[in-house]
């Protein structure tokens, strides 16, 4: 089987079968708990149910031919027997319905192939540098960091965010506003110069849109569930319980469940700006100081759904990635590109790169910006396919990278801007969306 073939197939149970080392070893790289062995049993007992369900149906289509035909004694024999299939067929239903279920569950969990080329590690010191661009700035005075340039020029206030939204809670004010909506902007004009559209997508999503992006069910403890998901028209309770996204890459790639695209229409290029909310609960105790991990931030997304070829989706993960390049580039941050390795990159991705911007306090790079190849992994969840122009019908590849995040971008730029006198200066590629505004000072 070639490459390709594998990567297009990775995820249908056939596969799964006819590779069970493969996918064994993928379950031990990504360090996921699977029991594979387990998920292959129940597909073997799924498909003997199917079959003796499929059987019964047909005897009893046979013998509904054929009373009509038989004397009333016979009859009487043929209809004792078909209620022992109903019953049989009512126990196997029911026996159908709970495999099915652990079934789903443990599909649920089957990891997409890493590339040929990704890192073989099990967590990030196994992840591999790929590119820097850059130098960071060296300071001739001792630097502050953003939290305390925040404070001294009027920027950020943590202490009434705490009081306010708690934990991780925070207040932008005045100019730094004004550079958070400045970044974003620049960000979403980038990406209509690069022929995106442009969609303002829900955060409030139904469980299938997790499910679907994989957020679900390895990822639940990091993401909101609303208490109170409101009332039908009717007055009636919704009953389906909601989320709040922690990316718009759900709500984007759920927009095209259950559909059938047409060829000529791939590539869809679609860019989300949202608000996105993480409960940080995997993260705890992690980056506690500031700005780098909150639970609620802006974003703008950028997704691309293109034809079933590992090396066209391919080619969108080095193009996507560019992008966010482009914009860092134009800030004049130094940044550096990794390439994920099998442990850190998730159970959905085929490939996977982060950017990781300077951050002078840190003393080191942070990450900004994710990029994934995830296949056919995610179309499948949703069912998302297109039609070929031979009139095959296969699974899209999705893919979805950061094109800026914020306020965890201005963690760079207040502290690579700053100034001896305690001022900052204002990126000149921004300064337009400023009023022309070059420095904030006190």
């Amino acid at each position: 089987m070639s490459k390709k073939r594998k990567a297009n197939e990775m995820l249908d149970i056939k596969f799964i079968r006819e590779n069970p080392d493969l996918i064994k070893k993928t379950i031990e790289q990504k360090r996921l708990d699977l029991d594979l062995d387990k998920l292959l049993e129940l597909d073997v007992e799924r498909r003997k149910i199917i079959q003796e369900l499929e059987s019964l149906r047909a005897t009893k289509n046979l013998v509904s031919e054929e009373i009509p035909k038989l004397s009333e004694k016979e009859k009487k024999v043929k209809i004792l027997e078909m209620q022992e299939v109903d019953k049989r067929t009512d126990e196997l239903k029911n026996r159908l319905k709970d495999v099915e279920a652990a079934y789903d569950v443990l599909m649920l969990l089957v990891p997409n192939i890493p590339s040929e080329d990704s890192p073989i590690g099990p967590d990030s010191s196994a992840n591999k540098e790929v590119y820097r661009w850059g130098e960071p700035k060296k300071f001739d005075f001792e630097i502050k960091d953003h939290i305390a340039l925040g404070k001294e020029l009027d920027l950020i206030d943590t202490e009434s965010g705490v009081k306010v939204s708690g934990f991780r809670g925070y207040f932008l004010k005045n100019e730094a506003v004004l550079l958070h909506l400045a970044v974003i902007w620049h960000a979403v004009n980038k990406m209509r110069e690069k022929e995106f559209s442009m969609i303002l997508p829900p955060t409030l999503v139904r469980e299938f849109a997790l499910v679907g992006s994989g957020h679900f069910p390895l990822g639940r403890d990091e993401i909101y569930q609303i208490g109170n998901p409101g009332k039908l028209a009717s007055g009636e309770y919704i009953k389906d319980p909601m989320f709040l996204t922690g990316t718009s890459e759900s709500s984007l790639l759920a927009m095209y469940a259950d559909k059938i695209l047409d060829e000529k229409d791939l590539p869809i290029k679609i860019c989300g700006f949202s608000q996105c909310y993480r409960s940080e609960i995997g993260s705890y105790g992690k980056d506690t100081h500031g700005l780098y991990r909150i639970h609620e931030f802006m974003k703008v997304e950028q997704v691309v759904l293109c034809r079933g070829d590992v090396e066209e989706s391919d080619q969108w993960l080095e193009d996507m990635r560019k992008i966010a390049q482009e914009i860092l580039e134009e800030l004049e941050l130094p940044y550096r590109v990794l390439s994920i390795c099998t442990g850190d990159m998730g159970v959905g991705k085929r490939k996977m790169y982060d950017i990781e911007t300077w951050m002078p306090s840190r003393g080191d790079y942070g990450e900004t910006h994710s990029d994934s190849n995830l296949t056919d992994w995610q179309a499948r969840r949703l069912n998302i396919k297109y039609k070929t122009k031979d009139g095959e019908k296969r699974f899209v590849h999705t893919l979805n990278n950061t094109v800026i995040a914020s306020p965890r971008i201005l963690i760079a730029i207040l502290e690579n801007y700053q100034q001896e006198d305690g001022s900052v200066l204002v990126p000149e590629v921004l300064r337009p969306y400023l009023g022309g505004l070059k420095v904030i000072k006190r």
